[in-house]
């Protein structure tokens, strides 16, 4: 960074910490259009990109069903891995700005490489009809590596944008505190706004005109997100990187255990700085908490712990700021932990729905055909439709009778929605048990499409989008709030690691029904003619599954303590 007398860091962006006439110019809603324009457009690329993926691989790439949905589910896996190494550095080296900017030049570079392989000669998959094609083992290569480069490159992006959003906004500042909620509902809508135009207008480019255009397109969004973001870099407020936070966690665990037969005393006898700053860069103090308390040894002042000239050892002594960082990350990992199954829920919109849809008739009127893969504008219609109903009036109503300033807390939100996720797979396992009921009725098995409309899915895409309103938008919020300051945009990829935590899940439990349900030659639960199958087992499963982790959620969130940050308003 530049001098301290200097308002601009070396990227561009503004120091206004220590200047609140600097800081009444930038952040807050100034900043956020530039924030959330990058966000529609880059999810308007991924998901232009990932929607109707599954059958690009079964149909252009030769791949079999069950083939096909284990490799959408391992790549958006992925997809959501990665922001851990983007979150670490942005945390700890770069800052979450130059982060941003860094990996969406290799998104850019991804989806270039995926746009040559589906239109240059050569690379791109040989074709003797529409949906009759061969792709060598190198075309598959190209596909691949210019897929998992796009997943590296999300992976700086996904973690830190939301982060940096929320950064526009001063916790100290009553009013912005208020915004930062809102900020998080309007950010979710704007990925669902690129989303809605990417599953209806690409999907049906993708089905219609050619996949050259329909990567090629995505390849140009992501382009102006990029553009959009350092548009704003005059506007932004900019926390700088408060060093590893993986050295932090060690140390306070090495100290502990090397304490481990020292008597805890009481909070105030613990060591922390005298200095009304927290000596963790872009932290602020946190009042100590009384669960975990073995950890807090390691804040238990001794004469070893001193060094030469009075100095402190960090691995033999540490602040109550940094044993309550460590805490605030194990408190976190329950929560954490129940999200995987809702993601695996979440996961089926883009697997074993769209091939469900793929054998229904998808006509509106006689001559226009809706790709199966855009029956996904319902989840994300489902997204708009209530984010300003919820940001606008169930909030406001629910905190007259709650006093929350966010009308109900996040865990409760949280909860809502994975309910709500439970009465989604129910409609898909009724609407497959009905619709099998016709396929033996009428003797369909043989039908590409049979005629029964593709919009009886609608029910269950609009559950799901009401359910995301709810879980994955409280969890946004919540892994941003619990966080440490310091450790945010890590936080915030945890949360991320559960839908990729989700996705594998999805491919794990298909590799074990489908070796279990084929036994004996059977054709399975998930065979490439789905007429012959029974998926409906599959959305029962992931009920049962479901249900157990909304009972465990409750228990966790009965327990919870919320982090209590010195100085912040409440």
């Amino acid at each position: 960074m530049e001098e301290e007398d200097s308002i601009y860091t070396q990227d561009g962006t503004v120091d206004y910490r220590g200047d609140p006439a600097i800081r009444s110019q930038t952040g807050t809603w100034k900043a956020c259009p530039y924030i959330l324009g990058n966000e529609f457009c880059e999810r308007l690329a991924y998901y232009g990109m990932s929607t109707n993926l599954v059958l690009y691989f079964k149909k252009h790439l030769n791949q079999h069903s069950a083939t096909a949905v284990k490799n959408v589910a391992n790549w958006s896996g992925t997809c959501y891995i990665t922001p851990l190494i983007g979150a670490f550095l942005a945390d700890a080296y770069l800052g979450r700005y130059r982060t941003i900017a860094t990996f969406s030049i290799i998104y850019v570079v991804g989806m270039t490489l995926l746009t040559l392989s589906a239109s240059v000669h050569g690379l791109k998959p040989t074709c003797v009809a529409k949906d009759d094609c061969q792709a060598t083992t190198a075309q598959s290569a190209v596909c691949f590596v210019a897929l998992y480069l796009i997943a590296l490159g999300t992976g700086g992006i996904k973690p830190c944008v939301s982060s940096y959003g929320a950064d526009q906004f001063d916790d100290a500042n009553e009013t912005e505190k208020k915004h930062k909620s809102s900020f998080f509902n309007w950010f979710y809508l704007s990925i669902n706004v690129g989303a809605l135009i990417a599953s209806s207008v690409l999907v049906w480019v993708q089905d219609n005109v050619s996949w050259a255009w329909g990567f090629g397109i995505p390849a140009i969004a992501m382009a102006i997100a990029v553009a959009s973001f350092f548009s704003g870099t005059r506007l932004f407020r900019n926390q700088k990187p408060g060093g590893s936070p993986f050295t932090r966690i060690s140390q306070v665990m090495v100290a502990s255990f090397r304490k481990y037969k020292v008597k805890v005393p009481e909070s105030k006898a613990l060591y922390e700085t005298a200095d009304s700053e927290s000596s963790i860069v872009g932290s602020r103090k946190l009042d100590h908490t009384d669960d975990f308390r073995f950890f807090d040894k390691a804040a238990v002042e001794i004469e070893s712990d001193q060094m030469l000239k009075g100095s402190v050892n960090p691995w033999r002594l540490c602040t109550v700021t940094q044993v309550e960082e460590l805490k605030a990350i194990i408190r976190l990992l329950p929560v954490w932990a129940t999200g995987i199954v809702f993601a695996a829920v979440y996961s089926q919109m883009g697997n074993l729905f769209v091939l469900q849809g793929d054998k229904m008739d998808a006509h509106i009127g006689p001559n226009f055909e809706i790709p199966a893969a855009s029956l996904s504008i319902f989840d994300t219609l489902s997204v708009i439709f209530w984010v300003p109903i919820y940001d606008r009036i169930i909030v406001p109503v629910a905190r007259k009778y709650t006093g929350h300033p966010n009308g109900i807390t996040q865990l409760q939100r949280m909860g809502i929605g994975l309910f709500i996720s439970i009465l989604a797979m129910l409609s898909a396992a009724i609407l497959e048990l009905v619709r099998l009921r016709e396929v033996r009725k009428n003797d369909y098995y043989l039908l590409e499409k049979m005629p029964m409309s593709i919009f009886w899915q609608v029910p269950q895409y609009f559950l799901i989008g009401c359910a995301e309103v709810f879980t994955l938008i409280g969890q946004l919020e919540f892994f941003y709030e619990q966080a440490p300051d310091a450790m945010r945009s890590l936080c915030s990829a945890l949360s991320l690691t559960t839908i990729a935590l989700g996705n594998y899940l999805s491919s794990l439990l298909v590799t074990i029904v489908t070796k279990i349900s084929t036994k004996d030659g059977r054709l399975g639960w998930i065979p490439d003619n789905l007429n012959y199958g029974h998926i409906q087992y599959f959305f029962f499963l992931l009920v049962i599954l479901s249900i157990k982790n909304l009972i465990a959620f409750l228990f966790i969130a009965k327990w919870y303590k919320y982090k209590r940050p010195i100085g912040t308003v409440r």
